[in-house]
């Protein structure tokens, strides 16, 4: 038998009939208020870097194929997608799908406003199924079709800042580096809202042959491929693995074209990401912090409710050691009750968020319209372990204390 815990346990059941002291209620909330401010805090960050990065391989895949000339340019210069360049990037390490698609740079012009836009075409082998989970009116545009339609998918942001609904036709002005202005009228078909009206607010989906009839390019010409990996962790690796093949093949079909990673094209937005791990960080131990102090003042408030108890265990012969484990064993019932309050707390709350969505953000500084929670069961329980342990191995320092305890002096007048 462990005698220390027996002592621990007994002293809580002894003790469970009587009103908690403040100082332990105050531990107990301490303890609850710490962990469910982590909780909500790993979640949100889990959330965040979940939903923004699933929605940037949405929106950009995770690497695109390009011609070097067209990185941060308005209009692309075409790639022409040969039985050899398919062949060099399906055989790339990580590949999974890859669909072409083309762009060109435009404005939309309506009587109540004008907005510079992208005009985004792709065939048929794109994947609209998240296009399809944000379609809130309307249908997606009909791609791949024996006959071309001039359908556009639009987002709500832009629908409501050029008041268009489903339906409208829409003229669309392009400006040619080397030619006049050009003229085009297409037909809303849908709107979709994805929450990140910073990409929103500028692409436009529609049938791939429109752009490049547009561009005055062949069928074969396109602005580039999206490549899609195993996972987004894989797309770096990928596109250095794609460059190096193309930098040491000789066919003149790849050359000036470059592989680059959603990171690489929006370091900003990973940057930011990366970011809300020292935030989380800072919370953490600021929480642990609060919830340690205000643990060992009531434990140490134990001590001395309970020192004639020391002086008597100690004239009967028990050690320092194993005393200062029953008062370690005392202040783990008390942060495991906290922690159970503030598991219940936290998850609740984190789960009302996912459910309703109550809690909504100004999309224009955070790219998403809603809080995105997300609860990692590993992570939640090694959150908990952590915890613990911590305030446990913390505590041992001001259990010292009762070594200075003198049994002579605390039973004298027992």
């Amino acid at each position: 038998m462990n005698l220390s815990f027996f002592i621990a346990r007994r002293m809580v059941q002894r003790d469970s009939g009587d009103k908690p002291g403040v100082m332990e209620r105050i531990a107990v909330l301490s303890v609850a208020l710490s962990l469910t401010v982590m909780i909500l805090a790993l979640a949100v960050i889990l959330g965040f870097k979940r939903d923004v990065a699933h929605n940037m391989s949405v929106m950009a895949s995770h690497v695109t194929l390009t011609d070097v000339r067209s990185i941060h340019a308005l209009d692309s210069e075409p790639v022409t997608l040969g039985r050899h360049l398919d062949s060099l990037i399906r055989s790339t390490e990580g590949f999974v799908r890859m669909t072409p698609f083309a762009l060109k740079g435009g404005i939309v012009r309506t009587r109540e406003a004008v907005e510079g836009v992208m005009l985004k075409g792709v065939d048929a082998s794109y994947d609209e199924g998240e296009f399809s989970k944000w379609l809130v009116e309307g249908h997606l545009p009909r791609v791949g079709d024996s006959v071309r339609t001039k359908d556009i998918l639009l987002s709500r942001t832009l629908a409501d800042r050029l008041m268009l609904n489903v339906g409208d036709k829409v003229e669309m002005l392009f400006v040619e580096r080397d030619a006049s202005p050009h003229r085009d009228r297409f037909k809303i078909s849908g709107i979709y809202a994805s929450g990140m009206d910073e990409m929103d607010r500028a692409m436009i989906l529609t049938d791939i042959r429109n752009v490049q009839r547009l561009s005055g390019w062949s069928r074969e010409e396109v602005s580039g491929c999206e490549i899609y990996t195993h996972d987004l962790a894989q797309a770096a690796a990928f596109a250095d693995a794609l460059n190096t093949a193309l930098l040491h093949d000789d066919s003149f079909e790849t050359t000036n074209y470059v592989a680059t990673s959603v990171m690489e094209q929006y370091p900003n937005i990973f940057d930011w990401l990366k970011a809300h791990d020292v935030n989380a960080a800072v919370i953490i131990v600021i929480m642990l912090v609060v919830a340690f102090f205000n643990i060992t003042t009531a434990l140490l408030i134990l001590v001395l409710e309970r020192t004639r108890m020391i002086g008597l265990l100690k004239s009967l012969g028990m050690p320092n050691a194993d005393i200062r484990h029953i008062f370690l064993y005392r202040a783990s019932f008390i942060a495991l009750k906290g922690m159970a309050w503030g598991n219940g707390v936290g998850v609740a709350l984190c789960l009302l968020q996912d459910w309703t969505g109550w809690v909504h953000l100004d999309s224009e500084g955070y790219l998403l319209s809603v809080v995105p929670v997300e609860l990692d069961i590993p992570v939640l329980v090694a959150l908990n372990v952590g915890v613990l342990l911590t305030i446990i191995l913390l505590l041992t320092i001001p259990t010292y204390i009762i070594s200075t305890v003198k049994p002579d002096e605390t039973i004298r007048y027992e």
